[in-house]
């Protein structure tokens, strides 16, 4: 269906349109380049281009400031994930930070890309991974931190299922950016059980730094506003625990030291206003 930049620049601008309408100020947010290249035929140059011409506009036009994510395919092949990289060290720029690795997991462990990781490493790109999702198994959480080294993990719910481990990753402060509406445990959790055995409510009490997000906001049926809701109402995390998981937001974010002090600043002056306003919930 996307054929041409301008289809790019259309989606991406829509996106950040939709999160600015839920006060978001900052997103970091996934492209997976190989398919987009290999099916549209746009390539990889001209696609950036556009992505990063819709950040550009819509941060002119709803003040959201955006930046972009190219991810591996974990269902293409290594070599392929490499060939990204390299896409990317080649048309550097700064609204293009870093990457990340997304797509099934089941049978295609965090390992099969280590080649990639080096790379994007010694290039000074950030990296972040999706993994232990889908309940798949803690190691592909460690394999993550301690062989491709990444700079956050994306979901990493199974962790949980590693006390020891999970230790290392809150004395290392990890931040994990969790999914509420994480399609896996709507499936496989009983629905009266669902918010009292889900991994996320777990994850704090072991120490975890987390931060919710709505990872594809269509496919997980939630918009920001939503996600943020869900974590008090269904997990019953209070306004202390929100705050902090702003923070949390801030620190793992691919921004300057400067930026992040200011906003740490600036965000939780308006957070604590914000709070006053609002009538106490429970756990608060």
């Amino acid at each position: 269906m996307l054929k041409t930049p301008d289809d790019l620049h259309r989606i991406s601008y829509e996106y950040l349109q939709d999160a600015a309408a839920h006060q978001v100020r900052y997103a970091e947010f996934f492209w997976n380049p190989t398919g987009t290249v290999r099916d549209s035929g746009i390539p990889y140059a001209q696609a950036q281009a556009a992505i990063v011409r819709a950040i550009a506009d819509a941060r002119t036009d709803c003040g959201i400031i955006g930046r972009l994510v190219p991810a591996i395919d974990r269902e293409a092949t290594p070599a392929e994930a490499l060939e990204m990289v390299q896409w990317l060290i080649e048309h550097r720029h700064p609204d293009v930070p870093g990457i990340g690795i997304d797509y099934r997991e089941v049978d295609r462990p965090p390992e099969l890309f280590v080649e990639a990781y080096a790379a994007a490493r010694r290039a000074g790109l950030k990296t972040t991974a999706h993994a232990g999702e889908f309940g798949m198994p803690w190691t592909n959480v460690q394999t993550a931190v301690e062989l491709l080294k990444v700079d956050r993990i994306d979901h990493g719910y199974t962790v949980v299922d590693n006390p020891a481990f999970a230790r290392q990753c809150a004395e290392r402060g990890i931040v994990f950016t969790v999914v509420p509406t994480n399609s896996y445990y709507l499936r496989t959790l009983a629905p009266e059980r669902w918010a009292l055995d889900h991994p996320i409510r777990q994850m704090p009490q072991l120490g975890l730094r987390i931060h919710p997000n709505t990872d594809d906001p269509t496919l997980h049926h939630v918009t920001p506003t939503q996600a943020w809701l869900m974590m008090q109402r269904d997990f019953g995390f209070g306004a202390d625990d929100l705050r902090g998981f702003m923070l949390n937001g801030l620190d793992a974010a691919w921004i300057d030291d400067s930026t992040r002090r200011q906003w740490r600043s600036e965000w939780s002056t308006r957070f604590d206003t914000l709070r006053q306003n609002v009538e106490p919930v429970q756990g608060t």
